[in-house]
């Protein structure tokens, strides 16, 4: 499979990596040529330094050859127009980052008119992402897989003797769940039962959503647990925007803390029933006039990831059950564990994993990626002919960075060990890292479709 990327941007350079590890042939084009050169120095990409609009260049690349093209670059004009000129050029398919609210009211018409086969908004993607876990009445939830029948949390452990110092095969009371992955000092570990966890630890566990709620509450007993009502966001940008949107049409009061004040009033006039204030969202004396304390969640969405942080921190030590926080710069994944907010979401991890799943396509539902990209959690249909049906988990002697979570299997969730066997039909939750998907690919290849048929095609070249 030949892809070519416009824009090595944060998306754009994330994409690449992640196809990369994949084996497909990556072209990257951007017109910063500094920018290029460090992408060249770790990884292993053809990088072109020219506009995606130049025809010319495309016409040299031969974009007839590729099958996809995704546009990223920093305007949505620019990026609608690549595509078409791409698909008129001969591309297969076309992908398109368009992020403008008003360009999001005429999608329909905008992808048939401009030849574009798939529009991702990482505004928009976040801002499904929060309200979804604004929505659980979960503290640590993280994702949902199997049309939400099996849910993803993740907790730091601290220094609870419960699992401190323990095996994992040795935890009470917790044969209803599985620990898919650890994180620890930044690294992640995809565990066994002899796996040991440690002080600090982060653990990703899987189970039946309605036990999930159960673990949830048993863990988070002194914290206020109720529907979410009230909601504070900091910053009206564009995730600002697109989460108040949707919050005030689940009948959710929201406060948006604006300091730009042409901001605040454009925010007025385009949201309802949602109190703008305009202030410095920093200033903790500000917060608690507008009532922080009594708020059910506040969400860090500016621009400026250490603001987000920061203040999240503030309105979780203010008594706020659920604190939120956008961020995107990779560097700061390793720490967020040990801030003590509940949830931190990067756009560019969503939105990659979002065009992951298209491309991927076919039996491939669903892709999260775990620990900026560390990680990956894929949610697949089983095939009628792969090769290790019908044999236990312990018989197919998976890899060890590979494990599968959870099986859904005629509307039911099986939580899996190695006695547990894969059939025809299944939904089943894989947790893998990242550097393993090659190997992943090569132990589940089906004999004729299956498992990874249509990411394994993609990536050969071949259908």
């Amino acid at each position: 499979m030949k892809v070519m990327i416009v824009g090595a941007g944060k998306l754009g350079q994330k994409l690449a990596e992640a196809l990369v590890i994949e084996e497909v042939d990556v072209t990257l084009v951007d017109q910063n040529s500094k920018v290029l050169e460090r992408v060249n120095e770790h990884m292993d990409v053809l990088t072109v330094a020219a506009s995606g609009v130049d025809v010319a260049i495309l016409r040299e690349l031969s974009i007839k050859n590729y099958d996809l093209l995704v546009a990223c670059t920093k305007g949505d004009e620019t990026n609608t127009v690549i595509c078409s000129l791409a698909k008129r050029l001969g591309c297969k398919k076309t992908i398109a980052r368009i992020r403008n609210p008003e360009y999001m009211k005429q999608l329909d018409f905008v992808k048939k008119e401009m030849g574009i086969d798939h529009i991702v908004n990482p505004e928009l993607e976040t801002a499904k992402a929060i309200e979804k876990y604004l929505m659980k009445n979960i503290t640590l939830y993280t994702g949902d897989f199997a049309k939400g029948k099996v849910t993803m949390l993740d907790f730091n452990i601290g220094n609870n003797d419960e699992f401190v110092g323990k095996y994992i095969k040795d935890i009470q009371d917790f044969s209803v769940y599985l620990i898919t992955a650890i994180s620890r000092n930044g690294e992640i570990i995809i565990p066994h039962g002899l796996t040991e966890l440690l002080e600090g630890d982060t653990i990703h566990v899987v189970g039946k959503s309605s036990d999930i709620v159960k673990l949830s509450a048993r863990f988070k007993k002194n914290e206020r647990r109720k529907d979410v009502e009230k909601i504070m966001i900091f910053g009206g940008g564009r995730v600002g925007y697109y989460l108040a949107k949707r919050l005030t049409e689940d009948n959710i009061s929201v406060t948006v803390v604006e300091v730009d004040k042409n901001r605040c009033q454009e925010l007025s006039e385009k949201l309802n029933n949602v109190l703008v204030i305009h202030g410095d969202g920093t200033d903790i004396h500000l917060l608690e006039e507008e009532n922080l304390g009594y708020m059910d969640a506040f969400v860090g969405a500016t621009g400026y990831d250490e603001q987000n942080l920061l203040m999240a921190l503030m309105a979780k030590q203010a008594g706020v059950p659920k604190t939120i926080a956008k961020f995107s710069r990779q560097n700061y994944t390793k720490i967020i564990d040990k801030l003590g907010i509940d949830v931190a979401l990067n756009p560019v991890l969503i939105t990659a994993a979002n065009i992951l799943k298209y491309i991927r396509g076919g039996k491939v539902v669903s892709v999260s990626l775990l620990l900026g990209g560390d990680g990956e959690a894929t949610e697949i249909i089983v095939g009628e002919d792969l090769k290790c049906t019908g044999k236990t988990l312990a018989e197919m002697k998976l890899p060890k960075g590979i494990i599968i979570g959870a099986i859904v299997r005629n509307g039911e969730v099986i939580i899996p060990n190695g006695t547990s066997i894969i059939l025809p039909g299944d939904r089943i939750i894989v947790f893998s890292l990242t550097k393993d998907l090659p190997a992943l690919k090569m132990f589940m290849k089906p004999n004729r479709g299956g498992i990874f048929s249509e990411l394994w095609d993609r990536t050969k070249g071949t259908r």
